[in-house]
């Protein structure tokens, strides 16, 4: 493929993921918010959410689903998101919070901290695969949102770096877990960390049931 075969790819690519936010521009809605969480899984850290408005003429190429992005290209475009958003906010809810009203809860509750983060109110807010009861904002939940509108794949880009960086920090914090490498899911360097190590404050006790019980 040339390279301008892949600009060509690019430009239609982001074009077919500005569809919803295009459609929600022409009825009028001149802010329109993607949301996006990242860290639902894991069984250390916390669960970190993004919210971000981006123009109506963004015109960067390559943002995506973040989990088809390569480390260096999502940092590359985490500065380049900030850089040309109209405003954007991060929500993050601890693993204390997470045991206490359960994931999904959790999840919610920072999505709805970072909405009400963002400088500007939005017209509309997209989210990927949910909706937000307690948000009195016209919202339009999509299966595979970050795949399928470029607001929602910003923010998961937002969320993403965020939360790596975090578990990078923890990983020197809490050294022994792979932490950086793992950023806290289930892998087998953070098993054995577990067993010689034990638990750390990072942890989220409602997700180590399985660990717990046969230690």
């Amino acid at each position: 493929m040339t390279k301008a075969e892949r600009l060509q790819k690019l430009q239609l690519r982001l074009q077919e993921m500005k569809q919803y936010e295009d459609r929600l521009h022409a009825q009028g809605c001149k802010y329109v918010a993607g949301v996006d969480e990242v860290g639902r899984g894991p069984l250390a850290g916390p669960v970190v959410t993004a919210a971000v408005i981006l123009p109506e003429d963004f015109d960067l190429l390559g943002v995506d689903d973040s989990k088809k992005l390569s480390e260096k290209k999502r940092e590359e475009l985490f500065d380049q998101i900030k850089e040309k958003a109209v405003c954007w906010s991060i929500g993050i809810k601890d693993p204390d919070v997470i045991d206490e009203i359960n994931i999904l809860e959790a999840t919610k509750a920072a999505m709805t901290e970072a909405i009400e983060g963002l400088e500007i109110q939005p017209d509309h807010i997209l989210i990927d695969a949910l909706t937000l009861k307690n948000v009195d904002i016209p919202q339009t939940g999509i299966i595979k949102g970050d795949a399928n509108s470029v607001s929602i794949a910003a923010a998961s880009i937002l969320a993403k770096v965020t939360r790596d960086r975090m578990m990078v920090e923890y990983d020197s914090v809490y050294p022994g877990y792979g932490f950086a490498s793992n950023k806290g899911y289930g892998t087998a360097a953070h098993y054995d960390g577990l067993r010689r190590n034990g638990i750390t404050p990072i942890h989220r006790m409602s997700f180590l049931g399985s660990f717990l019980g046969t230690k």
